[in-house]
């Protein structure tokens, strides 16, 4: 018996579950399932975003449904367009084995008229935001006075967007006796009320702990001057060059400012907000879904309902206003048991809010530095090289060769190696190697890093090491952190600022460690390849991702324990930026 089965699924959506492919139920799906296909209860699920919610209560909808009456039977209620369609999709390949069942979405932007019909021709379930749910009742064009079930997806966003006098009106005209199911990553009170108000004592299942964070995600900090907000998300960008992101503005201005810029400087960037038209929001979505666009910029509006899972950092550019919409926002990286990344961009007056942001997700931060130029320039070197090494010969190049062997008579291959780098190096060392430190005084290490010459090991302050391992070979962030804890016999907090790259990786360890990680990796094979660490240069540790040390808090000893090697799957390379590199297009 698979886990599924062992859930009471009956065949029809077990066969669907094994065509898509899903092998084990996530937690929110094995602790619902049973309970909404066994008992007539209100639920009520507090889980994450990208936990796996949409089968949580579909699987158990479609398989109590009646799929021989044509009559609207069950009612989904979602936040956004994107959101509604994904849920309606999803639905439509979990009962494509199940005759005559029809999933109808409603939403605002396309013909009302057109949705009518196809809700007259039999659809029972309707998957709607609220909006036009609200307008096609008024219209008369949908009866939902006959629903057994009801789904009020990501419900704490729908309220923040405003749909409150929404929700309450469209539910009131449902009957009594329907069942509710409510799903919703956090818990504040307007979400309470509409519980209390319309669900008869609600089973409450929770995924994690309420309103915290997702495990996956690590939250980072980093302290600038207010005029250097912008210049700090590109260095994060430059010091991640597979970042494939969503970086958060408040304001609509912003986010256009914001992805206007970034493009103009070479970043796949694109802008995603409220004054755009909806053809004009779906060809960027595309676009970053196929990582054509690399950094979303967007609103916490119009990012609800992205869902997209291979997500490597949210940027936080600027903090939201309310907590809970903090959680949303770092939830759409980490997803689908990857890790993620969540920084946060902050001046000096507002590190209060991240003390109350730790306390709501009972998660500390950790207070990481914007990278130098020069750690940049570092990074992107090694990337350059990595970039060459992987290049496929375009084997059209052949019949030039005999004329560029004459080209190139006389170099040795050292020189040709430096000259092929600088090709594409130079202007972004010229850009980076003279830009100022954008650390404000209050942000700035947490310790006395000192940068050492190569192979010194340095006394004292944090110790920088270069490695060459990264995310091509399945590591992330964490993983890494504990092959390097566990080859070392060390403590967690031994091993920080771990930066995952494509190749290679950059982690830092307190100086008095340096001496045994440098002996341990001497020689040291990992299934027949040697692996090699060396000191970095540069002290740095800043823009990367995460594995960082938590501020005040470090222990000493020694720990064993095997090694964790997930796969990770990163996005494709940042831009260097105008003043550095080639154009990139975006769009916006």
């Amino acid at each position: 018996m698979t886990k599924f089965e062992a859930l009471g699924l009956d065949q029809p959506l077990l066969d669907a579950i094994s065509d898509l492919g899903f092998e084990s139920p996530s937690e929110v799906q094995e602790k619902s399932i049973p309970i909404l296909l066994e008992q007539d209860t209100d639920l009520v699920a507090l889980a994450q975003t990208g936990t796996g919610k949409t089968a949580a209560f579909g699987f158990p909808m479609i398989q109590k449904i009646h799929a021989e009456s044509r009559t609207t039977q069950g009612l989904i209620l979602s936040p956004t367009r994107e959101l509604c369609l994904q849920i309606t999709n999803e639905l439509k390949l979990y009962s494509k084995y199940i005759k005559g069942l029809n999933t109808v979405a409603i939403y605002g932007g396309a013909s009302i008229t057109e949705q009518a019909k196809q809700i007259k021709r039999g659809a029972q379930i309707v998957v709607a935001t609220p909006g036009r749910m609200k307008d096609m009742i008024g219209r008369g064009m949908v009866d939902i006075s006959k629903i057994d079930y009801c789904v009020l997806d990501e419900a704490d966003e729908m309220l923040n967007m405003g749909f409150y006098e929404d929700i309450k009106d469209i539910l009131s005209n449902t009957p009594q006796e329907k069942l509710t199911w409510l799903f919703s990553a956090t818990m504040p009170k307007e979400v309470a009320s509409i519980a209390k108000k319309f669900m008869h004592q609600p089973v409450e299942i929770t995924v994690g702990t309420k309103n915290a964070g997702a495990s996956t995600v690590q939250h980072e900090y980093y302290v600038v001057g207010g005029r250097d907000r912008y210049a700090a998300l590109k260095r994060l960008a430059d010091a991640n060059p597979g970042i494939f992101s969503v970086v958060f503005c408040r304001t609509k201005r912003d986010t256009q400012r914001v992805a206007e810029k970034l493009i103009e400087d070479g970043y796949n960037a694109g802008a995603l907000h409220g004054d755009l038209s909806q053809n004009q929001r779906d060809l960027v979505m595309n676009a970053f879904r196929k990582k054509q666009v690399q950094m979303l910029v967007a609103t916490d509006v119009a990012a609800r309902g992205i869902d997209v899972d291979d997500v490597t950092h949210v940027i936080n550019y600027q903090l939201p206003d309310e907590i809970e919409t903090y959680t949303h926002r770092s939830g759409r990286t980490g997803r689908a048991g990857k890790s993620g990344i969540s920084m946060v961009i902050v001046t000096r007056s507002e590190l209060r809010k991240i003390k109350a942001i730790e306390n709501k997700i009972k998660q500390e931060f950790l207070k990481k530095n914007i990278p130098d130029g020069i750690e940049i320039c570092e990074i992107q070197l090694y990337h350059l090289a990595n970039k060459i090494k992987e290049t496929k010969i375009n084997k059209e190049i052949d019949s030039y060769l005999p004329a560029i062997n004459d080209v190139l008579d006389g170099i040795d291959r050292e020189e040709l190696i430096k000259k092929i780098v600088s090709v594409e190096f130079t202007q972004f060392y010229n850009y980076y190697s003279k830009t100022k430190d954008l650390n404000s005084q209050d942000g700035g290490r947490d310790r006395d890093d000192k940068g050492t010459s190569k192979g010194e090991i340095p006394n004292e302050g944090s110790v920088r090491y270069f490695i060459n391992v990264g995310e091509r070979d399945g590591y992330d962030w964490m993983s890494l952190k504990d092959f390097l804890r566990d080859t070392l016999n060390l403590e967690k907090e031994d091993i920080f600022n771990v930066d995952t790259k494509d190749s290679f990786s950059f982690f830092n360890s307190d100086a008095h460690l340096a001496e045994l990680i440098i002996q341990t990796f001497t020689e040291f094979k990992l299934e027949g390849r040697f692996i090699n660490v060396e000191i970095s240069t540069k002290p740095g540790g800043g823009g990367g991702k995460g594995g960082g040390k938590k501020r005040g808090h470090r222990k000493s000893g020694h720990r064993k324990g095997g090694s964790n090697k997930p796969s990770f799957k990163g996005g494709k390379k940042g831009g260097y930026g105008k003043k550095g590199g080639k154009k990139r297009s975006g769009f916006y």
